[in-house]
């Protein structure tokens, strides 16, 4: 089993109908996307080709309906939100802040790269969803009060 996922993760393409659709659909929709995107809510791989489109493959979605430019500007955010979290946990004056700080992001930059990495065939499929976008109301409250606990220890941050 285990050699199996392997060699799909490889080169889903040599079953394409079967073991690597789910893949071989996912790099459909990103390289549909093309630089602009088909439109917001145009896109078609989320019709009944895209097995688990609205949790684990969310990001091949946005590709197809936002193109690279728009993927791009959605990575970027990413990014800040998490530098931004690195920042706030190197400036909380105790140590219990930092590492809750620190953990918070980490899980969260931890999860980004996962997902995007997987729907790009990067690692082999894994399962994680990505943060603040994927389907599921548990995981979106857990995200929101995590980033709360983080913005909570940003109001103790002294203004220099």
């Amino acid at each position: 089993y285990g050699a199996d996922r392997i060699r799909m993760w490889k080169d889903p393409w040599i079953d394409a109908l079967d073991e690597g659709y789910q893949m071989c659909q996912s790099l459909i929709a990103i390289g549909s996307g093309g630089l602009t995107g088909v439109g917001l809510g145009k896109g078609r791989q989320k019709f009944l080709y895209l097995p688990e489109e609205h949790n684990d493959f969310i990001f091949s979605v946005t590709c197809e309906e936002l193109g690279f430019i728009g993927a791009a500007v959605i990575l970027i955010l990413f990014a800040m939100l998490i530098l931004r979290g690195y920042w706030i946990a190197l400036h909380c004056r105790n140590r219990f802040s930092f590492l809750v700080c620190a953990g918070i992001t980490t899980l969260l930059a931890i999860q980004v790269f996962l997902n995007v990495a997987v729907v790009t065939n990067l690692v082999p499929c894994t399962g994680i969803s990505l943060p603040l976008f994927s389907y599921g109301g548990t995981a979106l409250l857990i995200q929101l009060g995590e980033l709360g606990i983080v913005l909570s220890a940003s109001r103790d941050i002294l203004e220099t």
